[in-house]
Order: structure tokens, then C-alpha cells, then sequence
């Protein structure tokens, strides 16, 4: 690839923009070093966390190089959300999408052949089109900005057939800088994006895919729903998502919560296009407000304070998860995950694989990302650990800020009692579930076990170590672990896995380890840590009112605009206000994430709350 002339002094000028625009100091991790390789012109693949600052890396370029940026999203509220946040900045910025009445789209195509945009976002779908195509090569643009990328993997957790024909971006805009972006993508995912869109010209920038301020927590389902109330309980007054697995129980979910006195709105496929969208904007604009979501169902918001993400069901990856997790503390403030799971969910996952209608090399494919999740839920290791590994980025050493780090959780040699688990499903028969094997093992006779003949067997009584609840952990894991199969077609019976797992198990050539889960201690620590998260914000109780001051400033004004809170002023800055108190324009100006538009817009009004205090 041929350099072209340098059209402006990069980091002079994206520095004066971060600065006088979206009023930060300095850039974080790679971004400058990003920022600079597009305002040169180059092609580029950026992989980073959610709330790393991707939008920084295709908006600075954007307002440094000549011409309107396009960025491309299949997501309509995060389209949104990124306009209004822009405008409030003073950025020249609209979307096309088909959320838009056909006279607001004619006035953005209108602003368009004016030349008076610094950014159009728009679905991918949209641009494909024959019309927009001709008139975006009539204009003149500074780049393109494809975001969520890994849509273009179909091998990857969330394929889009549309983002395959970006590639022709290369073909019609030869000399158009292209950034692709996305939070999600594992090494192979990232071959295929670079592949598809056809960067191998570009560079690929990895950061880290750790989010520090996340707070990660798995537990075995005992009673999902009083374990969600506790959960709850450590974040009152909080927003939240909750991820269920099928739409029911998302409408389940969401009626039992309203009927404990939470405000809680189901957001799924099945929903009209209104329903979504009134229940997303009240999500967005309102605190303490509960979305609860299908796992399958993207909601690409922008809010930047969620303050927690729990899964009350197995995502159907590791990507996924921690896509879903990354819509937790994207301002960088204490935010907590917990993810309920259950061999029923393992079972309910394979059979949805084994009952699609992929080929065999995605179905195994699919198997193996499931794997992945299950050794991350069942693994006594660091939860970050095993998660960055999974991302190609190990981790020297523990966290110390996940359920595992805080409460590490005790495991023990269980090979014989997988042995006997295992034994005990095949000479039953391989057709009863874990509460009748565990009747067997514990030599709990009945009047069905007897009918059966069950009590003459040799595996009668064998398990009297373990007590019923610590076989029922014990059946659970090696469900997890895919020595015991679910089946789904019948009664829920318990059958022996893949031979290969199973035979070496029950030679003894292979040692089987357990977790012993200790749910209450595990409640407890996650519930200290937030506590203790919670206080150390603020130093004194007169910096949390002044703080909670400015919130109600800032929610009386984003009403009169019809705006979300946080397209305002982030919590972030809300809290460095209440802590510097500034006195003066000069003074507030120097709080991060107040640029020259808002200081003018917003500075008096926040000065006066600040002064009355």
C-alpha cells in the first residue's frame, strides 16, 4: 500500500480535539497510536473491551481528516445514542437507519450532498443499497468505520450475512481509510475479519480484554430466583440486565421481579418493534431499571452505567459472555456479573446444537465454544484467568477481583465417586434422572426403586458418603463435564457420555477433580466487596449529596431534551465534580469529560448547583 500524504499533523490535532471536543487530558492504552494510523490513511482491525474507548478511535480521525465519516453498525439504539451524545458535543452527526420517518431520512440525505457532516452512522443494509452507494461516491470522506465486526465471522457468536459484503468497500473506495472494531473476537474470528473485509493490508491493534472494574462471579443454580433476590439486594436503586435463555422465561422473569416491587421490562425477538423500543428508552433514560433480555437477542445500548449483568442461564459461549458482561461498567466504575448455571442449561445447549440445521463442522465447532464456557463456570481457577486465556492473553497471576479470587473454592479427588456415578446410570438402565440414582447410591429404598429391583443391585448403597445435596452437586458436574449426557428427548434420564471421557474414568486412568460449592459464603463476599466498592467512592457523605445533586440536575435536563442521563455528563464526571467542587468555568473545564460545547452549554448551570452547596 502506497503512504499517502500526510493530511494533518495527527497527535497535534487529535490531541486538541480530545481535548476541546470530548474534553479528556490524555489518550488511554493504544489509542493514540490508532488515532494516528487513520488520520494517515491506513486500513485498520482494532480489537478492545467495551468502555476501552473504541468510539475515540474512528470519531478523533474522523474530525481530523477531511470529508464525513461513515460509520456502520447493525445496532439502531447504539446508532442513536452515539448521535445525540455527539450533537451534545457540538459534532455535526445523524444516522440512517429504518428507525426513521422518510421525511427525516430525506433531510439527512439533503445533509449529506450539502457536505454539513462530520459523521453519518448507518446499518449495513442501508449502505448496500444501489442509491446510497452512488451518493457516497460523490462525496468526499475522511473514512470508513465498520463496528461490531465480528459480525462477519460466520464461525464467530453473532454472524450477519450483510457484513460479508463490505468487502466491496475496498473495491468502490479504494482510497478511503477502513477501521474495522469490535469488542468480541477470538484468534480464528479475527483471521476471518481481516480476510472478509479484505485488511491484510492493514494493522491489527489487540489491547487487553480486560475490564479491571467487572467483577466476576459464577454459581451453581440452588433456587435461581432467591439467589437473583439476593444478588439484587447488594444494588438497590441500580440499573441492571438479566439474561434468560428462551423468551418465556424472560416474561417469567420479568413478572415475578415486577411482582417483588422491582421496575423490570422484557426486551426479546418476540416483542413488537415498539414494545423493544419503548422499553429500551426507558432502560436508557431512567435509573433503577431492570432490562431482562434472551441471551440471543442483542440490545446495543450505549449506557455507560450498568452497574450489574447476571445471566440466570449458560450463554451459548464465551464470546457471548463476555459481550453481554462488557454492558456492565463502561464508565469505568465498580460493576458486578453473576452467571446462575445448571446441568439442565448444558443439556438444553447441546440439544439445540445436535437439533439445528448446521453442518457437522459447525456443529462441532459449537460443541467446542460450549466446552469452553463450561470449563470457565466449572473451573476452581481465576475467573479472569481462564477468561483472558481464552482470548489468547494468559494472565500471570490471579485477579483478586472474582468469586473464585475472594472466596477460593475447595476441590477433592471425586474419581470414585464419578465412578460410581457412572456405574450406577448403566446398570439402571441409563434412562432414570440424578434423584433417583442418588436414591440407588444412598440405599434410600422405595416402592419404585423396589419395582425396578434396584435395591438388588451391587451399586445399592455404595454412596453413603455423600449426602444427598453433595450428589446432586456431583450429578451436576459431571453433567458439566460431559461424562453424564442429558436426554432430552425422554424423561430427562441420565446416560453415559462419549466413550472416550467415560472409559478412562472408570479404568482409574484418569483422576476426576470436584468443586465443593459453598453458596452462602460465596453470596457473602461478593456482597462485602460490592459494599465495599460502593464506599469508597466517595470520601464523605456530603460529596455522595452533592453527587446525587447533580444527578438530578442532570435528569431534569436530559426530560426537557428527551435525551438519556449520561449523553449529558457521565456519572464519572458527576463524581469528580462533587469531589473538586470547582468554583469557576476556568475550574470546571478541567474536569474530564467536559469539553468547550458543554462547558458552554451546561457550565453555568452545574456552577450554581456547585455554589449552593
Amino acid at each position: 500500500m502506497n503512504q499517502p500524504a500526510r493530511l494533518l499533523a495527527p497527535l497535534d490535532d487529535a490531541s486538541a480535539v480530545l481535548r476541546h471536543v470530548f474534553g479528556f487530558e490524555s489518550f488511554r492504552g493504544m489509542q493514540a497510536e490508532i488515532i494516528e494510523h487513520v488520520i494517515e490513511g491506513f486500513d485498520g482491525l482494532v480489537l478492545m473491551p467495551t468502555g476501552g474507548g473504541k468510539s475515540l478511535c474512528y470519531q478523533i480521525p474522523a474530525l481530523c481528516r477531511e470529508g464525513m465519516g461513515v460509520v456502520i453498525s447493525p445496532l439502531i439504539a447504539l446508532m442513536r445514542d452515539q448521535v445525540e451524545a455527539l450533537r451534545q458535543l457540538g459534532v455535526r452527526a445523524a444516522m440512517l437507519n429504518s428507525s426513521l420517518e422518510s421525511s427525516e431520512a430525506a433531510d439527512v440525505l439533503r445533509t449529506v450532498r450539502q457536505n454539513k457532516l462530520d459523521l453519518l452512522y448507518m446499518a449495513p443494509e442501508r449502505l448496500l443499497t444501489n442509491g446510497t452507494l452512488e451518493l457516497l461516491q460523490r462525496c468526499h470522506l475522511s473514512l470508513f468505520a465498520i463496528d461490531e465486526a465480528h459480525c462477519v465471522s460466520q464461525w464467530g457468536h453473532d454472524f450477519r450475512p450483510e457484513y460479508l459484503q463490505l468487502a466491496l468497500l475496498k473495491e468502490y473506495f479504494p482510497d478511503v481509510p477502513r477501521l474495522a472494531l469490535t469488542a468480541t473476537a477470538d484468534a480464528p474470528t479475527q483471521n476471518e475479519i481481516v480476510d472478509k473485509l479484505h485488511l491484510q493490508n492493514g494493522r491489527v491493534f489487540v489491547t487487553s480484554f480486560d475490564r479491571p472494574n467487572i467483577f466476576y462471579g459464577c454459581a451453581a443454580k440452588n433456587n435461581s430466583r432467591a439467589q437473583l433476590l439476593r444478588f439484587l439486594s447488594n444494588h438497590a436503586g441500580a440499573s441492571g440486565i438479566v439474561y434468560c435463555l428462551s423468551r418465556a422465561k424472560v416474561e417469567e422473569t420479568t413478572a415475578w421481579l415486577c411482582a417483588k416491587g422491582f421496575k423490570a421490562f422484557p426486551y426479546h425477538a418476540g416483542l413488537s418493534h415498539a414494545a423493544r423500543a419503548a422499553h429500551q428508552d426507558v432502560f436508557l433514560k431512567e435509573d433503577g431499571v431492570l432490562m431482562v433480555a434472551t441471551i440471543a437477542f442483542g440490545m446495543g445500548i450505549d449506557k455507560p452505567d450498568v452497574r450489574f449483568v447476571v445471566h440466570m442461564d449458560l450463554p451459548k459461549s464465551l464470546e457471548a459472555y463476555y459481550q453481554e458482561t462488557g454492558r456492565a461498567g463502561r464508565d469505568g466504575l465498580p460493576a458486578e456479573t453473576l452467571l446462575l448455571y445448571g446441568s439442565s442449561d448444558v443439556a438444553k445447549l447441546r440439544n439445540m446444537i445436535e437439533s439445528s440445521e448446521a453442518d457437522d463442522k459447525r456443529k462441532l465447532l459449537e460443541h467446542r465454544k460450549l466446552d469452553a464456557l463450561v470449563g470457565f463456570v466449572s473451573s476452581a481457577r481465576c475467573r479472569r484467568q481462564v477468561l483472558l486465556s481464552y482470548f489468547g492473553q494468559p494472565l500471570d497471576k490471579a485477579c483478586g477481583h472474582c468469586d473464585s479470587c475472594c472466596h477460593p473454592i475447595e476441590s477433592f479427588d471425586g474419581t470414585l465417586a464419578a465412578q460410581q456415578a457412572l456405574s450406577c446410570a448403566y446398570r439402571t438402565g441409563q434412562r432414570f434422572g440424578a434423584a433417583y440414582l442418588t436414591d440407588v447410591l444412598i440405599g434410600a429404598s422405595s416402592p419404585r426403586l423396589q419395582s425396578f429391583g434396584h435395591h438388588l443391585l451391587p451399586v445399592f448403597g455404595i454412596g453413603k458418603d455423600f449426602s444427598k445435596k453433595e450428589w446432586r452437586d456431583i450429578f451436576r458436574q459431571l453433567v458439566v463435564h460431559g461424562l453424564l449426557l442429558v436426554d432430552m428427548e425422554g424423561h430427562g434420564g441420565l446416560r453415559l457420555g462419549d466413550e472416550a471421557l467415560v472409559r478412562p474414568v472408570l479404568r482409574g486412568e484418569k483422576p476426576v477433580m470436584l468443586r465443593k460449592d459453598v453458596h452462602k459464603a460465596l453470596r457473602e463476599e461478593k456482597a462485602k466487596k460490592t459494599r465495599a466498592a460502593k464506599t469508597d467512592a466517595f470520601e464523605n457523605q456530603e460529596e455522595e449529596e452533592l453527587f446525587q445533586k447533580l444527578r438530578a440536575l442532570r435528569l431534569d435536563l436530559a426530560k426537557k431534551q428527551n435525551v438519556p442521563p449520561y449523553v449529558i455528563f457521565h456519572d464519572s464526571t458527576l463524581m469528580a465534580m462533587a469531589k473538586a467542587r470547582p468554583q469557576n468555568l476556568q475550574s470546571l473545564a478541567l474536569i474530564s469529560g467536559i469539553g468547550e460545547a458543554k462547558l458552554a452549554r451546561y457550565g453555568a448551570l452545574f456552577l450554581n448547583a456547585l455554589c449552593e452547596s
